[in-house]
């Protein structure tokens, strides 16, 4: 069975990312996105925090287009499907219909639910609704 490459995002910065247990001998990709960085203005504490994720996980690093560096990884360890996990971005459908190669999405359990809004530019922002719900 050829396995697929996953695709880690940043909505499941996690080990236990269920793309990442379900194949745990995939090539995994993370792609830093350059237009989702301007666009939402991430500081560099941010994106250090998030590069300190990527360390704790199984997963090549790259920057650029995403759904053409998730095409060109899979052809590199020639792998002909891609199994990520869902999110609620607007941009995560895009990429996911640019992508052309077979996608499984799978679902995620929430850390918590909640219905209203939340910022999640400020981490401490985020922490402070989410310990009312925990």
């Amino acid at each position: 069975m050829n396995l697929p490459i996953i695709w880690v995002h940043g909505d499941c910065l996690s080990p236990a990312n269920p793309a990442l247990k379900m194949y745990p001998d995939a090539p995994a990709i993370w792609v830093w996105d350059d237009a989702l960085i301007d666009e939402w203005q991430l500081s560099l504490k941010r994106i250090k925090f998030i590069y300190e994720c990527l360390l704790e996980l199984p997963v090549v690093i790259r920057r650029g287009d995403v759904a053409t560096e998730i095409v060109a990884f899979a052809q590199e360890c020639d792998r002909h499907a891609v199994v990520t996990v869902t999110s609620p971005s607007p941009r995560f459908k895009d990429i996911c219909q640019k992508i052309a190669l077979p996608i499984t999405v799978l679902p995620i359990e929430p850390f918590f639910e909640y219905e209203g809004y939340i910022d999640l530019k400020s981490f401490s922002r985020y922490w402070k609704v989410a310990q009312r719900h925990l």
